[in-house]
């Protein structure tokens, strides 16, 4: 095929160009010119990995991290909560337990305004560990049904729509009890439950899909990676074991655009397949020791915007951790 230009073909196109030039369109100014029209609709902050005990001032950490979220200039409009309130209830007894709880719930009232939707971490089950936290099975209590009520949720797993509808966000509960630890997978009916919520989803509304542990995450690896290995040998406590299965789930549904976690206190961004996997770090970085490998104390906040977009940050809140 011939690409020489008749002359009068020619005298076209470089009219079309110059009346493109004179009103100042070009494809990459036309491109940002798309991205500027997107409007933000919601601005979140994800708090992970709290730990809040009586020891190592975790009660004034975990005010001043709430402080610190609610004197932002431009303030968030909802927490979202990624799990692992207290420093552990799964190996601890009732009175242990009770004591991590309370301090949750009045630094919570004291210190928050703002809604917050909250997940399920490993450590908030209580009794997990039988032997260890004295525990049946049996106690009213057991299990995930105090951090439900801690929490205030009806459902270890749910979803619900941002204020004004743009976005449809989704709580999945990770972890669980396997023995006398645990394992990051989806019960059957919760996947069940997953795949009918998403099929319900307009598929023009971007969907946000909360977890405590990671569903795909780099930081397993290079977080774990203290010493040379020679291969690499991922722990089922660490990243979701149906990973395959919720990332082929999530190609059904392309309006699945985030997913944030935490779990593993440190912080990354993987994009696959049209999702970023998004795992915010720790407020409590070290558990109240400081910082965890590269990661300081800190939160994530997340503007989310009506064309499925969105830009986050990780930001520190200038804790020092107490002298060991």
């Amino acid at each position: 095929m011939s690409t020489r230009f008749t002359r009068r073909e020619a005298i076209k196109a470089l009219g079309a160009a110059s009346a493109l030039g004179a009103i100042g369109v070009h494809p990459s100014a036309a491109q940002d010119q798309a991205s500027r029209t997107r409007r933000r609709v919601l601005r979140v902050a994800h708090l992970t990995d709290i730990h809040v005990e009586p020891e190592r001032n975790a009660p004034v950490g975990l005010a001043s991290c709430l402080r610190h979220v609610q004197s932002l200039k431009d303030k968030p409009e909802l927490i979202l909560f990624g799990g692992d309130a207290v420093m552990d209830s799964f190996e601890a007894d009732d009175a242990r337990t009770k004591v991590q709880w309370d301090l949750w719930k009045k630094i919570f009232k004291d210190e928050c305004s703002l809604p917050v939707q909250a997940c399920i971490g490993n450590h908030d089950i209580w009794g997990g560990n039988k032997a260890k936290s004295r525990t049946t099975g049996d106690e009213p209590n057991y299990g995930k049904k105090r951090a439900m009520e801690n929490f205030a949720i009806a459902e270890r797993y749910r979803s619900f729509e941002s204020p004004r509808g743009e976005w449809h966000f989704i709580v999945l509960d990770s972890a669980q009890v396997d023995g006398d630890g645990y394992k990051a997978v989806l019960d059957e009916p919760q996947f069940e439950w997953l795949a009918s919520d998403l099929k319900s989803v307009d598929p023009k509304t971007p969907v946000l899909v909360l977890s405590h542990i990671p569903i795909v995450s780099a930081t397993v690896i290079v977080g774990a990676a203290d010493q040379p290995r020679s291969e690499w040998n991922i722990s089922g406590s660490l990243l979701h074991l149906d990973a395959i299965r919720l990332k082929n789930l999530f190609n059904a549904h392309p309006n699945v655009k985030l997913c944030l976690s935490g779990h593993v206190h440190l912080v990354d961004r993987v994009d696959y397949n049209g999702v970023s996997y998004l795992c915010n770090g720790a407020v409590s970085g070290a558990w109240w020791k400081g910082k965890n490998k590269e990661c300081s104390e800190g939160y994530a906040v997340i503007d989310l915007f009506d064309d499925g977009t969105f830009e986050h940050q990780y930001i520190t809140y200038g804790w020092q951790a107490a002298p060991a």
